[in-house]
C-alpha cells in the first residue's frame, strides 16, 4: 500500500471567525464609501432567516450570500426618525459555497460583498459599486504590508 501524502486540515471559518474577516475587510474599503457608516451593524449569519427565504422567494438558503435591511440613504429624508437600526446581512455558508466554488481568496469574496451591500446602503448604482471596488483594490495594493 502505497503511503498516502498529508494533506492540511482546512477548516472553514465559524461565524466568529468570519465577522472578524469582514472587520478587516470593512478596513481597507475605500474611506468615501464608509463615512456615513455609523448606523449600520454588520451581523454574520450561517443563513437568511425562514421570512428572509419567503419574502425573497428563494429555492434555498444558498441562492444568498449578503442582504441590506434598512432605507438607503439616497431614501433617507430629514424628517425620518427610524426606529430601526440599517442591517447588512452576510450568510456565512452561502459565501463559503461561493468561495470554494470560485476559487477566490475568502478575503476579497467577504470584502466584495460587503462594499455590494454597503453600495446598496448608500442606492449606489452596480458601476459605482465596481468603481470603489477598483479603489479598494488600489488602496490595498499601495499598502505597504498588504492587509492593514
Amino acid at each position: 500500500m502505497c503511503a498516502q501524502k498529508a494533506r492540511p486540515q482546512i477548516l472553514a471559518p465559524t461565524i466568529e471567525q468570519m465577522a472578524a474577516l469582514a472587520e478587516d475587510a470593512l478596513s481597507n474599503i475605500p474611506q468615501k464609501l464608509l463615512k456615513p457608516l455609523s448606523s449600520l451593524a454588520i451581523l454574520v449569519e450561517d443563513f437568511p432567516d425562514e421570512d428572509i427565504c419567503e419574502a425573497m422567494n428563494l429555492e434555498t438558503p444558498f441562492d444568498l450570500l449578503s442582504l441590506y435591511q434598512g432605507l438607503s440613504l439616497n431614501y433617507y429624508s430629514t424628517k425620518d426618525t427610524s426606529a430601526k437600526f440599517d442591517r447588512l446581512f452576510l450568510f456565512r455558508r452561502s459565501i463559503l459555497d461561493y468561495w470554494i466554488d470560485s476559487g477566490d481568496d475568502l478575503y476579497a469574496v467577504v470584502r466584495h460583498v460587503l462594499i455590494y451591500e454597503i453600495g446598496h446602503h448608500y442606492g449606489y448604482s452596480d458601476s459605482e459599486m465596481e468603481e470603489m471596488e477598483r479603489l479598494a483594490d488600489e488602496e490595498e495594493a499601495n499598502t505597504p504590508a498588504g492587509r492593514a
